[in-house]
């Protein structure tokens, strides 16, 4: 017998989670959110109890499992163009941060062990396609 429920998604935070939620009720498939008002009440936790569950009824997992493989945030430009990969051209290209170099670290450690979030972190993109990872200017 098959569960009532399926999961099939995890978010890091409620916002991700109810923009994907929309998505989904508009084409008819009832949401169920898990967790999300844990996460809203202490964000910290999150990684903690696996994020955000996103539910919807075991007949329905299927259809909305290929919906959610169609919407995948790629980043753009500040002209709304994708974002070229310089190596192999391809637009699939996401924001990724990275802790590459001594500062970078150093500003996670002194971040992670006061409690606070780290104020210096470098972002890059990453292709999907050939893994390369690449500024844009």
């Amino acid at each position: 017998m098959s569960p009532t429920f399926k999961t099939i998604a995890r978010f890091q935070y409620t916002t991700e989670a109810q923009i994907i939620k929309g998505r989904l009720e508009a084409e008819g498939i009832e949401v169920f959110l898990q967790d999300h008002m844990t996460i809203d009440t202490d964000p910290l936790v999150s990684h903690a109890i696996g994020g955000v569950k996103m539910k919807v009824r075991a007949e329905d997992a299927m259809k909305a499992q290929h919906i959610l493989s169609m919407i995948k945030p790629y980043a753009l430009d500040d002209e709304g163009n994708p974002i070229r990969c310089p190596n192999c051209q391809s637009e699939k290209a996401e924001l990724v941060s990275t802790i590459t170099d001594l500062k970078s670290f150093f500003a996670f450690l002194i971040g992670f062990l006061s409690g606070t979030l780290p104020f210096h972190t470098r972002y890059k993109y990453k292709c999907e396609n050939c893994q390369t990872e690449f500024n844009l200017k």
